[in-house]
């Protein structure tokens, strides 16, 4: 039996002959020659080609079955597709269960602080893959000042539960200091002399 090749171009020299010689266009094999003079001048089927064309000699395309892509070794291979960004929604979700006051609690400091945390730290990796990414920076920012501005209330209101809040959800916050008066702040300094600041009075 004869390629696929061979006897496309049979055919092709054998129709294009039309009046000349079979050995000006024929195939330099030789068992391209026999086929020209074994096949009539006569146009054949595709079917015809294939069942003179044995398969053994084309190479076979090797397709993965359903079998193949069954078990562990298929699994373990691929990523996790679930994105970052549902897994950090469900560690909102949690958190904001975990440190809520009661059950219908949506706007407590604890509640408050516990989602912004982990918001932080998706932002945060975020950042450290992306750290071209300027208008998430500039958000992460906006969101570690609210938050500070939540402890540093929740501490005025009640150091105990801002201590463990704070040791809960390892976040690194400095305590207020307390704010100083005029007096407070100055006071220890003599005041000038002539009792007012600026320009000298001129003399007369």
């Amino acid at each position: 039996m004869f390629t696929r090749q061979t006897v496309l171009a049979a055919l092709a020299a054998s129709a294009a002959l039309m009046g000349a010689t079979v050995e000006a266009f024929a195939p330099a094999s030789s068992a391209a020659r026999s086929i020209i003079n074994t096949v009539p001048q006569t146009r054949l089927s595709v079917s015809a080609i294939d069942d003179m064309v044995t398969t053994e000699d084309e190479p076979t395309d090797y397709l993965l079955s359903t079998s193949d892509l069954d078990g562990d070794d298929y699994l373990a291979s691929d990523e996790d597709p679930t994105p970052a960004r549902f897994l950090s929604a469900e560690r909102i979700i949690e958190l904001r269960e975990t440190y809520r006051r009661h059950p219908t609690d949506t706007g407590s400091p604890e509640f408050q602080v516990a989602g912004m945390t982990e918001r932080i730290s998706h932002l945060t990796m975020h950042l450290k893959e992306h750290p071209k990414d300027f208008s998430t920076r500039r958000g992460l920012v906006a969101l570690v000042n609210k938050r500070r501005r939540l402890l540093n209330y929740l501490f005025s209101e009640d150091e105990q539960r801002y201590v463990d809040i704070v040791g809960a959800l390892g976040i690194r916050h400095k305590v207020p200091g307390k704010v100083m008066s005029k007096e407070e702040k100055y006071g220890r300094f003599p005041l000038q002399k002539g009792g007012k600041k600026g320009k000298s009075k001129m003399k007369k």
